[in-house]
Formats: structure tokens, sequence, C-alpha cells
């Protein structure tokens, strides 16, 4: 399937149905068949350095994955699970919503490929990275 299964309503309710999706407030902004855009709305339970204030890089990997995998999930209509997932950070990410985009690399009949980039709110590359998700029917 390369064209997209379910619209933007369908994965807003895909995306908050965990309650760790539901944590990171995320908002699906666009999804089409390029891809899939993310807003995570700014928690200050983010901070992992008080005096400096910027997100831990354990947030912006949770941001990357889900935003790959409801890029998958916009195709399969389900989300699916992460087999591997790289992360490169490329700045710190400061106090602020955070925006993904999403697009899916390769799909597979077992595995697919998915990539996302995490903005900040000036429009700033703050974290990238590329994930394999397990996309086989479930049995």
């Amino acid at each position: 399937m390369s064209e997209q299964a379910i619209g933007i309503e369908k994965l807003q309710q895909l995306i908050t149905r965990g309650p760790f999706n539901r944590w990171l407030n995320f908002t699906v902004l666009a999804s089409d068949d390029t891809g899939l855009e993310v807003k995570a709305a700014w928690r200050e339970d983010w901070v992992v350095n008080p005096d400096r204030r910027y997100t831990h890089g354990g947030i912006l990997s949770a941001i990357i994955d889900v935003a790959a995998d409801y890029a998958i999930a916009a195709k399969l209509g389900r989300p699916v699970p992460t087999i591997d997932l790289r992360v490169d950070f490329h700045k710190a990410a400061m106090p602020g919503d955070l925006t993904a985009k999403a697009r899916v690399v390769r799909m597979g009949s077992q595995y697919s490929t998915a990539e996302a980039s995490v903005y900040d709110l000036e429009g700033s590359l703050v974290a990238s990275g590329r994930g394999t998700y397990f996309t086989a029917q479930p049995k």
C-alpha cells in the first residue's frame, strides 16, 4: 500500500490513544502521501538541566520515533512496533513547542523504514533520526 490509508482525524485518535503519546501532547498538523507533520506541546517536565533548561534527548528521540511510526501508520491504518532507531542531535532544544516532520523511506511487507526531523519554534533543526518498524500483519 503506497497511498495514505487514513486521514488526520483518525491519525489524531490513534496517536493519542497511548498514555505516553498523550503526555507528549501530540497534535497532527498535516498528513498526505509525502509524509506527516506533528506538534509536541512543550512541557516543563522535558527539562533535563534546570540551569540551562534544554530538553532531554530521550524526549527528542521519542518525538522522532512517534512521528516516523505514524507516518507509516498513515499508510497502514495502524501504528507498528519499533525495531531499531537512530537519532542525531543537532542543537539544544530550548523551551517551546516542537514540530516533527516525518516520511516513509521504504514500505515493506515485513519491515519498513521511516525518518523524522524535529524543529524548534524558530524552525531550526534540533534532532533527526531514522527507524525500522515491524509492519507485518498482526497474527
